[in-house]
């Protein structure tokens, strides 16, 4: 008898599904894509937890509390642990990967401090990446080459040297984002990765507001000094953050903090911006 270390049994499912407005449906392309879109328009990615100093942890327990229980978003680790966990409970084949954020060419490849799911359908890998800032909106394919181009968005996947290398077209250009190994994942090495990246003093996430979400027709990324806002096929808008404006961003984003969060979390933005 065998215990699986994930304990996606402890999952919420109906109250997940819920989140995302979906029924659940039987494995299928058609409804995993779904079901990838649906979790990143639902949930933001942001490290605001780590700012203000409440971190839960990146446990089943404590991500589904977030997500489910509260309809907050979080990064990479949390999305992928509760993305994961639902897409088992639905009877995908998931694999669990861990990789680097950066390019390995000009040397701004990080530690193993990203995770990705890939699901394994009707014969084909699939990887899904619903906890990246600027995330793919479905699942692409763990082939060699292969492009994917969603609503005016494009990825696309090479191989190489035993990773995969994930890239997103910006400036006329094939922009690296991150490389995902093939080495074996335990929640372990799950909370490692989470430790050092909402506590090193080196980490982004540490020192670094990052709030994104896709919206109808941009997807918008606020940090503590700069907002983005992207479009399929258009030129990227990037300018300062204004004093106070970032409140206002708040709602637009939909961030269900309470009152003494989001008072925190200004507090903490303004003296980084100082």
């Amino acid at each position: 008898m065998t215990t699986d270390p994930w304990q996606v049994d402890r999952l919420d499912l109906d109250g997940y599904l819920a989140r995302l407005d979906l029924p659940a449906s039987e494995p299928s392309r058609a409804a995993l894509d779904e079901l990838h879109e649906a979790h990143v328009r639902t949930f933001t990615f942001d490290n605001i937890d780590v700012l203000l100093g409440q971190h839960p942890g990146v446990d089943l327990d404590a991500v589904q509390d977030k997500f489910v229980g509260r309809g907050r978003g979080g990064y990479c680790f949390e999305h992928s642990t509760v993305f994961a966990a639902a897409l088992q409970r639905l009877g995908y084949d998931v694999r669990r990967h861990l990789g680097r954020v950066g390019d390995p060419a000009d040397g701004s490849q990080q530690g193993r401090t990203h995770m990705v799911v890939e699901v394994v359908l009707d014969g084909q890998r699939l990887l899904c990446d619903p906890g990246f800032g600027m995330s793919v909106l479905r699942p692409i394919p763990l082939t060699d080459g292969a492009e994917d181009d969603h609503r005016g968005w494009r990825y696309r996947v090479d191989s190489g040297d035993g990773s995969w290398a994930m890239r997103r077209w910006r400036d006329d250009g094939w922009l690296m984002m991150h490389t995902t190994d093939e080495l074996s994942v335990l929640p372990v090495d799950v909370a490692i990765g989470h430790h050092y990246t909402s506590t090193h003093p080196a980490s982004h996430f540490s020192r670094t507001l990052v709030l994104a979400r896709h919206l109808p027709g941009r997807h918008v990324t606020v940090t503590h000094e700069t907002v983005t806002v992207r479009r399929a096929g258009a030129p990227t808008e990037h300018r300062p953050l204004g004093e106070g404006e970032l409140a206002d961003w708040l709602r637009v984003l939909d961030v269900p903090l309470t009152a003494d969060e989001e008072r925190g979390l200004l507090t903490r933005v303004t003296g980084m911006r100082s």
